[in-house]
């Protein structure tokens, strides 16, 4: 049901003229989809009230209601098209009326944990791009045929909403910052194990891959209503630079369960390293931090190694956040491992002695689409100096792309060793006391892997090309005798 509709709004809005690549597919479709949700929501919460005795008073006026505004309906459960708006008259109820009356919410929100303060911010950042009230209306009739009511509904819509995020984050624009692999990071939040009651941070956190996966981990069955609102107000904290990718993420945690997501929009590098006190500190960090980006001279005064590496300055942050005892899962260019510049080896050198690196993952390329760069998963925790850290070397058995993702079966054996730091074909342990303490130089160097077969001398390659030679000669005047 979802996935056909999701392809029939890409279909309208490719022919709208403000609509012009898969970004702006998703912007769009995003803000008529969270308010087709917020509808249900209402609704839901509406009928629970009913159920207890109470009276519920709606977040939103009766005149900007879904019900009254896109979809009134008749007796028979169909759309009235005489009071529906459409064309130019929807245009400029959307752009004149709605948005401005949906920004408002910010500023009469209680507090800033509430879904109404989480309301005023995404219709703060979106714009509505859409330039026909007919593309307006037809995308309306499409998203109303959806139902956000049950489990099993809200579960189909947010796995498909991370697809077009995925689509979003390979159109080029800004391609891979939006979108981790979904198996990757499963494998990460179980590694890192977060349980109820740990404050979980991503200070890059794009469109919230993270921090939804780290929910759909700890939100089990049998929940205690006291856990429940931990899990939903005092659980998940982010941080994201970037307009679309902040207000994605925002819908997306919604969209996934969490009524209030609490994602700052700022540039966490800006955040000066010193002025971190442990009030401000995570007990658990999942990211994916881009990387190759560069920084300003004023943005790397914030850090005591400086450096114009987006990666390398968030790598500082994360151990400076992190709690004692805290545990982090932090995708890096494999190349940190390796540098030697002068900053990257002090970082390096402050990660094993200020945390116990236990876990290399080493990705093979062509785990992130359309990312040329060869990454490894860093999982460390704070407090105690790295004596060994185990290696593990992916090794799907194939070239990965677009057409042949990561899954999940490609990650199950690393899962399974991990456990035990168990050593393999594909992983081996290293002890600190015997690296290079100058350069601290943590190379995937997998000392299991059969040697490759020597290359032959140039010698006895020419002498195999002479001979082809002569081979195609004597052929060609054998052919030339029989014409």
């Amino acid at each position: 049901m979802f996935e056909q509709t999701f392809k029939n709004i890409d279909d309208i809005l490719h022919k709208d003229a403000g609509c012009s690549s898969e970004l702006d597919y998703v912007e769009q479709t995003s803000w008529v989809l969270f308010l087709k949700y917020l509808d249900d929501l209402e609704r839901d919460r509406a009928t629970a009230a009913e159920l207890t005795g109470k009276s519920y008073t709606p977040i939103i006026d009766a005149a900007y209601q879904w019900t009254v505004w896109a979809t009134p309906k008749g007796n028979d459960g169909k759309i009235d098209y005489h009071n529906a708006l459409t064309g130019d008259d929807l245009l400029d109820f959307v752009n004149n009326k709605l948005f401005p009356y949906l920004k408002k919410f910010k500023l009469s929100a209680d507090s800033a944990d509430t879904i109404e303060y989480k309301i005023g911010e995404i219709f703060s950042e979106l714009k509505n791009r859409l330039q026909s009230g007919y593309n307006i209306r037809e995308v309306i009739n499409l998203i109303d045929e959806l139902r956000f009511r049950t489990h099993a509904e809200k579960h189909e819509m947010s796995h498909l909403y991370e697809d077009k995020i995925k689509n979003m984050g390979n159109a080029g624009r800004n391609g891979g910052e939006y979108y981790t692999p979904r198996p990757l990071i499963t494998t990460i939040v179980k590694v890192v194990a977060p349980k109820i009651g740990d404050k979980i941070y991503d200070g890059a956190v794009g469109s919230a891959g993270f921090l939804c996966e780290a929910f759909a981990y700890l939100n089990k069955p049998g929940l205690s209503t006291k856990d429940w609102e931990i899990l939903q107000k005092r659980t998940f904290y982010g941080k994201e630079k970037k307009s679309l990718a902040y207000i994605i993420g925002i819908m997306n945690m919604i969209l996934h369960g969490v009524e209030a997501p609490n994602i700052i929009h700022t540039n966490t590098l800006a955040e000066n390293l010193a002025d971190i006190q442990e009030k401000d500190r995570y007990d658990v960090v999942l990211a994916n931090p881009p990387f190759g980006g560069k920084e300003r001279a004023e943005v790397q005064q914030n850090f005591p190694i400086k450096t114009g590496e987006t990666a390398s300055l968030f790598l500082q942050h994360f151990i400076k956040i992190l709690k004692a005892g805290g545990k982090a899962g932090v995708v890096i260019k494999n190349t940190f491992l390796s540098n030697t510049d002068n900053a990257t080896v002090a970082i390096r050198k402050t990660l094993l002695e200020n945390c116990n690196l236990h876990t290399v993952l080493d990705l093979p390329g062509g785990t992130f689409t359309g990312a040329g760069v060869k990454t490894v998963v860093l999982f460390f925790e704070k407090g105690k100096p790295t004596q060994k850290t185990w290696f593990y070397s992916l090794n799907p058995g194939r070239n990965l792309g677009k057409t042949n993702p990561l899954n999940e079966n490609d990650l199950a054996e690393f899962l399974e060793l991990q456990k035990n730091f168990a050593d393999s074909e594909n992983s081996w342990t290293v002890n600190v006391k015997d690296i290079d303490q100058n350069t601290f130089d943590l190379s995937v160097k997998n000392p299991n892997k059969k040697e490759e077969a020597a290359l032959r001398q140039p010698q006895a390659i020419l002498e195999e090309m002479k001979a082809l030679d002569d081979e195609s000669a004597e052929i060609l005047n054998s052919i030339l005798e029989l014409i």
